[in-house]
C-alpha cells in the first residue's frame, strides 16, 4: 500500500503530513506537478522522511499527476491532497479499509462545523446532480482523499482528463461500469479558507462539471427537438399518437448519435448492441409517454403543461438506464455504493 500525493507549490503542510504518515509506517509517493526551482527544498524535505518524488518538469495537472503516481505502483493506493486537509489518521483509516475489502473507498466529509460556502454550496450541488444522472449516492463527490485497490490501476489509467475534472470522471464512469464504491467518513478540515487550494472556480468547476453537463444539454436538445417535431405533426395532424410516435422517432435519433459520440464517449458496447438497447428504451419510454399525455390531456391538462410534466418524469428513468445499460457493456451491474459509519530522484517525463 502507498499514499499518493499530487502536489503543486506544495508548503510546510506538504512536509508534516509525509513525516506523520513515515511515522505510522507508510510509504509515500509524491508527485511534484511541476512546482519549479522555488519548492525544491520542501521536495527534498520530503525525500529526507523516506518518500519517493516523482517529477514533472512543467505543470499538467492533478489527473496527469495521479496517472503517474499508478504507473509507478503495482501496489493498492491511497490518493491524498498536499494541502492539510487530510489528516493522517483518515489517510490510514481509508488506506485500511481498502486493504481489508479490496474495494475501491472514498473519505467522505460531513461538511459540519466553519466550511466555506463554496465549498458546501459546491458540493451539495454536484452530489444532487450526481444522483439524478448516475443513480448513486455519493456523500462527497469531490473528495480527494480515494483509495484504490491494486486491480483498479490500469482501468483509471485509461480514465480522460488531466486537470480537476479527472476525478469527477473516474467517479462517473465508475458508476456506469459497476465498480463498487464504498465510502468512509473523515474530518472536515478548512485552513485559513482553504486559501492554499489551486482551485480555480470559474474554470476548473467548467472542468468538474463538464462531463455532468453533458448529460443535461443532450436530453435538452432532444427535448427541444422532440417538442417542435410533436407541435408540428399535430398541427397537421390533430392526432396525438402518430404526433408522439413521429416526434420520438426525429428527438431519438438525434439523442443517440449525440450520447454515443459526445456524451458516453468512454462507451463499452459496440454500436449494435447499443443501439438495439436504445430503441428498446425509446419504444418503451414512447408508450409510457403517450399513456401518460392521454391521461393527462383527457383529464383536461393543456398539451404544452402535459407534455413539460411527462418529460420531467421521464428524464432521470430515461438517463438513468442511458447510463447503466444502454452504452455500457453486456452484462455490466450498477454500482454498490456504500456507506461505512465513522470509527473514531526519479523524473518523469512520459505523457499521460
Amino acid at each position: 500500500m502507498i499514499v499518493l500525493i499530487p502536489a503543486y507549490e506544495p508548503d510546510q503542510r506538504l512536509v508534516d503530513l509525509v513525516d506523520g504518515l513515515r511515522g505510522a509506517g507508510q510509504a509515500v509517493v509524491v508527485v511534484d506537478d511541476g512546482s519549479g526551482p522555488a519548492y525544491a527544498p520542501v521536495f527534498q524535505a520530503v525525500r529526507d522522511l523516506g518518500g519517493t518524488v516523482l517529477t514533472h518538469p512543467v505543470n499538467r495537472g492533478k489527473g496527469a499527476a495521479l496517472k503517474t503516481g499508478f504507473r509507478s505502483t503495482r501496489e493498492d493506493v491511497v490518493c491524498a491532497d498536499a494541502d492539510g486537509q487530510h489528516r493522517v489518521e483518515d489517510i490510514l483509516r481509508v488506506a485500511d479499509h481498502v486493504r481489508r475489502t479490496g474495494r475501491t473507498t472514498l473519505g467522505v466529509r460531513r461538511f459540519t462545523g466553519p466550511v466555506p460556502l463554496r465549498s458546501s454550496a459546491g458540493n451539495a450541488l454536484t452530489r444532487v446532480v450526481f444522483a439524478a444522472v448516475t443513480g448513486s449516492r455519493i456523500q462527497d463527490t469531490q473528495t480527494g482523499l480515494r483509495g484504490y485497490p491494486a486491480s483498479e490501476l490500469a482501468w483509471l489509467l485509461d480514465v480522460p482528463g488531466d486537470r480537476f475534472e479527472y476525478e469527477m470522471r473516474a467517479l462517473l464512469l465508475a458508476t456506469r461500469h459497476g465498480h463498487s464504491i464504498d465510502q468512509v467518513p473523515i474530518a472536515t478540515v478548512y485552513l485559513e479558507h482553504n486559501a492554499s487550494s489551486h482551485f480555480r472556480p470559474l474554470i476548473d468547476s467548467a472542468r468538474v462539471y463538464a462531463p455532468l453537463l453533458r448529460f443535461s444539454a443532450s436530453s435538452m436538445l432532444a427535448g427541444a427537438v422532440d417538442a417542435v417535431a410533436l407541435f408540428a405533426v399535430y398541427a397537421a395532424t390533430g392526432a396525438l399518437l402518430p404526433s408522439v410516435l413521429a416526434a420520438r422517432a426525429v428527438s431519438s435519433t438525434t439523442n443517440f448519435a449525440v450520447n454515443r459520440h459526445l456524451v458516453f464517449k468512454e462507451r463499452t458496447a459496440t454500436l449494435a448492441t447499443s443501439a438495439r438497447r436504445y430503441w428498446a428504451l425509446v419504444v418503451t419510454l414512447a408508450l409510457v409517454n403517450y399513456l401518460v399525455l392521454a391521461g393527462l390531456t383527457a383529464a383536461g391538462l393543456p398539451l404544452l403543461p402535459a407534455k413539460l410534466a411527462t418529460d420531467a418524469v421521464l428524464f432521470a428513468v430515461s438517463y438513468l438506464t442511458q447510463h447503466r445499460f444502454v452504452f455500457g457493456s453486456p452484462g455490466t451491474a450498477p454500482s454498490q455504493v456504500a456507506y461505512s459509519p465513522a470509527r473514531l530522484d526519479e523524473r518523469v517525463t512520459n505523457s499521460s
